[in-house]
């Protein structure tokens, strides 16, 4: 049966950020001058992004988000029962599952391990999925949300319609959420996925359709594209907005809270213009969310990097409520609801 007095609340996270920059210019000059500077940082909102070193696998990259973690909240990697992975599939080697790699590397040697992926949605839905099974299952009692980024190595910065990606980044983020913690409680969760453009956005070669040959090997790695910019661009225009407006509308009504409770937007990085586009429509000041334009776009990480960053700046208050907020490949949107402190 399954017990609804359950709660679940988030105990701390842990980043692993790549050394390596990318500049503004750096990016215009990848363009080969279709874009400027001031482009890049005006309408893009990328000032600088991280970039990864060969050592920076995307497991590792989750191995490091993780021990991090469990320095920071000083939880025993004995007491993890369940590591989400939500890292990509783009990593050290495929075929193998990156969770199972960070439990052994972090030293959770009583959990169990599993992979799930929604693109840059990965996080929020991990989310969702921990507090599900915790209140299922009598046996699951702490659950590390944990992986790594740097689809960014894909992008082709002389694709013209790719810009909307030049932001992609690379890191590595980590979430411990505990079961009956009575603070920080991760309340309800929304998400919604929209199949008809599920192949309007992919890595071209590489897969069983278009496998790596020696004719394709120079553009293989550089393959990340929109295979249909025009139905890709004018489904989102048509309901993007709508679709995260409605997640965010759903995720309070299942908390019972009311939206203009909302203190604080934990918010992926996208045009400068969509973000203060999206703070306007929750009634938010600039000073309540967190613009990651010295960040760039690591993915599913940038929602527990928004609130590692509001805590660390002080944004973020006992009885304050957040809200994390995601778009993913294919596509998905999803909105969670947060109320931080004690219960």
């Amino acid at each position: 049966m399954v017990n609804k007095s359950v709660n679940v609340g988030i105990v701390g996270t842990g980043l692993y950020i790549p050394e390596g920059r990318m500049t503004a210019k750096e990016i215009a000059d990848a363009t080969n001058g279709v874009w400027t500077e001031e482009g890049i940082i005006s309408k893009l909102g990328i000032i600088e992004k991280s970039i990864p070193s060969i050592k920076d696998g995307t497991q590792e990259m989750g191995v490091n988000a993780g021990l991090d973690v469990l320095n920071r909240t000083g939880i025993d990697p004995k007491e993890i029962d369940l590591v989400i992975c939500m890292g990509e599939e783009w990593k050290e080697y495929p075929l193998t599952t990156s969770g199972i790699y960070i439990q052994e590397k972090i030293g959770a040697v009583n959990a169990w391990a599993i992979d799930v992926q929604q693109r840059c949605c990965s996080t929020v839905a991990a989310m969702k999925i921990a507090k599900d099974m915790m209140i299922a299952d009598d046996n699951i009692n702490t659950v590390m949300i944990v992986g790594g980024y740097r689809n960014g190595d894909f992008v082709d910065y002389t694709d013209k319609s790719m810009s909307m990606m030049y932001n992609l980044s690379a890191g590595g983020g980590a979430i411990i959420l505990k079961k009956n913690y009575n603070k920080n409680l991760l309340l309800g969760t929304h998400i919604m996925t929209d199949g008809s453009l599920a192949r309007d956005v992919g890595v071209k070669y590489g897969g069983t359709v278009n496998p790596i040959t020696t004719e394709n090997l120079d553009k293989a790695y550089k393959s990340l594209m929109i295979f249909d910019e025009k139905h890709m661009k004018d489904r989102l225009n048509e309901v993007s907005m709508k679709n995260w407006m409605h997640c965010i509308d759903e995720a309070f009504k299942k908390s019972r809270i009311p939206k203009k409770e909302l203190d604080y937007l934990a918010v992926l990085h996208f045009k400068y213009s969509m973000h203060k586009h999206m703070l306007e429509l929750l009634n938010l000041r600039e000073d309540q969310s967190i613009y990651l334009s010295h960040y760039g776009h690591m993915g599913q990480i940038d929602q527990i990097l928004s609130l590692h960053l509001a805590l660390d700046k002080g944004k973020i208050k006992d009885g304050a409520v957040i809200s994390m907020i995601a778009a993913g490949i294919g596509y998905a949107w999803a909105a969670n609801v947060i109320k931080w402190g004690e219960i």
